[in-house]
């Protein structure tokens, strides 16, 4: 087995396992609460993050030649 198969069937095995772990947490315990709240934190602080990252990339990014219009 090379080492990218065995890192994609670590990964896998790790997903599944994270997922079965957050589905007891959530479902099953006193501390379900605090698992959602963070989960849902954690999702909006993920997708605001991207958003940023997007803007910081579009406000830094030189402009090409190519991308110039002869009006300005």
């Amino acid at each position: 087995m090379n080492k990218r198969k065995g890192l994609g069937i670590t990964i896998f095995v790790l997903c599944i396992t994270t997922f079965f772990l957050y589905a007891c947490l959530l479902m099953l315990s006193e501390w379900s609460p605090i698992v959602l709240q963070l989960s849902i934190l954690m999702m909006i602080g993920g997708i605001l993050g991207v958003v940023a990252w997007i803007g910081y990339v579009m406000a830094t990014t030189k402009p090409s030649s190519a991308s110039i219009s002869p009006d300005n």
